[in-house]
């Protein structure tokens, strides 16, 4: 089938750690004029891929911190996150800090579940995701306007339905996908308490 593009310039943030299907993913969303945001491993997939990928340090103008523990924990991608586009004065704020809007939010955790059965404590804490949780948590809660996918098996789902409503997501979509983060990151939270528990009581 032919794409109808939606010619507005959007932005997709892909930071994961399972790149199963990043090539699928990436193929549709740049027909559909996505440009990408990345950083670390996965922005050098992307590029790989032969797409182009801006990283998120040079977005941000910061440099990634101890071996990439720090990245996108940035109030820049927090302002585009989590801004309300049809406010006005946020509207005004956020312009003012030439930063892209983020369309779509894509990152999957770091596999802390598998690490906890079979690894060192201190390899373990290393799986402790903080800033997927919370770029996911940021496009979940603004889901009105960002879509955010955690799973690997949503990109087929996030793909027709951008194909249906000719290269965005409708906003039933997003607010699946919104408590779809919210249902799996409490789950998250409450293993990462569980394990610590029993580790370091």
């Amino acid at each position: 089938m032919g794409f109808r593009k939606n010619l507005k310039k959007k932005f997709a943030l892909i930071s994961v750690f399972e790149k199963k299907n990043l090539n699928y993913l990436c193929s549709y969303l740049d027909k559909f004029n996505y440009s990408f945001l990345s950083s670390g491993s996965t922005g050098n997939k992307i590029r790989g891929m032969g797409f182009k990928c801006k990283d998120v340090s040079k977005l941000t103008n910061f440099k990634e911190m101890f071996e990439g523990r720090v990245k996108t924990l940035n109030p820049l991608i927090y302002s585009s996150l989590l801004y309300i586009r049809d406010n006005e004065n946020h509207k005004k704020e956020f312009l003012s800090l030439n930063v892209p809007e983020i369309d779509i939010v894509v990152v999957n955790l770091y596999p802390f579940k598998k690490y906890m059965k079979k690894n060192r404590n201190d390899d373990v804490l290393e799986m402790i995701d903080i800033g997927g949780p919370s770029l996911l948590r940021a496009a979940g809660k603004n889901f009105r306007y960002i879509t955010p996918i955690m799973d690997t098996k949503d990109y087929k789902k996030l793909i027709e339905n951008l194909k249906k409503n000719n290269g965005v997501t409708d906003i039933n979509f997003r607010k699946k996908m919104s408590f779809k983060v919210f249902s799996e990151t409490s789950k998250y939270d409450k293993l990462v308490s569980k394990w610590l528990n029993e580790k370091y009581k």
